[in-house]
């Protein structure tokens, strides 16, 4: 109970200061928005054009947006706010000192790192709604298994946080950092990972590099239950790849922050 609690402030707390800003929240919620209406009706004119989605009870504008609504959550929305939004909230705590103010309290490290992954996990959730909300707005449906894929997209958060921690502990220093670091090892795995461009145009050398990158088998993961209404054996491949990709990352973020940890206290 001690540890629940704990974590629960501490999540309070980064949520309530991110309310108090407004700005990070707007964004982040303006960003799925203006995303999702691109991919769809862009998606949608080139429905129209090749008659590709000519099915008797759906619009071409409606299967248009059942399958920009996946790729535009997990490909892109959860990770500016839950890996961008971790790196930036593990540098900014490091800036103010609050894990100097860490090692005096009574709160343990395991809380605090449980407690900024339940936030972020908190933004995913709100974010993930509000795709769908937007999206079925235009009678997009989400096909398949609800269990399965919201198990799909917290795994996707798991992923995204602990990439966060990895790289906001290791290699973000100061705020000045974090653009480079989100730009220099996102946009280039997020457009091979069919957030920006769908997989299907890709030739077959980019599908094969895409198999490396774990956000291509978040959006075929969650655009297969999605869109296609496949069950765990049709995406048994990208559910296990990411499944296993999750838990690594769980790992190699408490190591660092761990690691960050023993760093700040000889500081």
């Amino acid at each position: 109970m001690k540890y629940w609690r704990e974590t629960l402030a501490v999540a309070q707390r980064i949520l309530i200061e991110l309310f108090r800003r407004r700005r990070s929240l707007i964004f982040w919620s303006v960003f799925p928005i203006a995303l999702l209406l691109l991919n769809g009706f862009i998606f949608a004119e080139r429905a129209q054009q090749s008659m590709a989605f000519a099915f008797e009870n759906a619009t071409p504008t409606t299967l248009a947006f059942e399958n920009a609504a996946p790729t535009t959550l997990v490909g892109a929305a959860l990770f500016f706010s839950c890996l961008g939004g971790t790196v930036t909230t593990v540098v900014a705590e490091r800036e103010q000192q609050t894990l100097k103010r860490l090692f005096i309290s009574p709160l343990s490290g395991t809380s605090y790192f449980l407690g900024i992954f339940v936030a972020h996990c908190c933004i995913g959730v709100g974010q993930s709604f509000l795709v769908y909300a937007i999206a079925s707005f235009w009678k997009a449906k989400f096909q398949g298994s609800l269990l399965l894929g919201a198990i799909i997209i917290l795994l996707s958060i798991i992923s995204y946080v602990g990439v966060g921690f990895v790289l906001g502990t290791q290699l973000a220093r100061r705020a000045d950092d974090i653009n480079a670091l989100v730009a220099t090892f996102g946009v280039p795995l997020l457009i091979l990972g069919g957030a920006f461009i769908p997989s299907f145009i890709f030739p077959q050398f980019l599908l094969n590099l895409a198999t490396f990158d774990p956000i291509y088998h978040m959006t075929e993961a969650l655009l297969g239950v999605s869109a296609n209404g496949n069950g765990l054996t049709e995406i048994s491949f990208h559910f296990w790849f990411l499944f296993g990709f999750a838990i690594l990352m769980i790992g190699a973020g408490w190591l660092s922050y761990r690691r960050m940890l023993r760093v700040e206290r000889r500081l």
